[in-house]
């Protein structure tokens, strides 16, 4: 343990670099979550969103507590995990916060349309899966949220956004030739 109380609170403990590292090859797929309803309207960029089962059909998001939007998720309880195509990167760049461009700026843009409960659905996505957050669990720094959807729409083409060594990258889809 350092001398100096300021360092360490500051330093990140060598196993959890190492985690974090490891995570970062973790490929995963960008996802934009949506809320709306009494507690506000919001979004988030994430990639911590697993499929769980296929009865009910249901998924998991992860979502760090400490974020103001946590409250507003977990008020709400109904959610879009939209699965974004390679094209809409610079949607991913604003939900993560990268641009400067306010919440209210990010769903004046024109992609969206209305699911249920009011929920923004992006137009372009590779999926939308529309549902309703039922059950969630504290896990330290973050929450594991399930969700089971009660709509879903896919696109039959596109290529995948995913993020991988800490940047967005397009992977092509694979066309099958019969």
């Amino acid at each position: 343990m350092s001398a100096n109380p300021t360092i360490a609170h500051t330093e990140i403990d060598p196993l959890r670099r190492q985690f974090r590292q490891a995570m970062a090859y973790l490929g995963a797929a960008v996802n934009v979550i949506t809320t709306a309803g009494p507690h506000g309207r919001c979004g988030i960029t994430a990639s911590a969103v697993c499929s769980v089962t296929d009865a009910p059909t249901t998924l998991l998001v992860c979502l760090n507590r400490s974020s103001a939007m946590h409250s507003v998720f977990d008020g709400n309880r109904h959610v879009c995990i939209n699965v974004l195509p390679a094209s809409l990167e610079n949607i991913a760049r604003h939900f993560a916060g990268l641009t400067g461009l306010s919440m209210e700026e990010r769903f004046k843009l024109p992609v969206w349309d209305e699911g249920d409960s009011g929920v923004p659905v992006l137009r372009g996505a590779l999926a939308s899966l529309q549902g309703r957050i039922v059950e969630a669990k504290d896990v330290e720094s973050h929450a594991v949220m399930f969700v089971e959807t009660t709509d879903i729409r896919v696109r039959a083409d596109g290529d995948s956004l995913i993020y991988f060594d800490r940047n967005f990258h397009r992977v092509p889809r694979a066309w099958k030739t019969l």
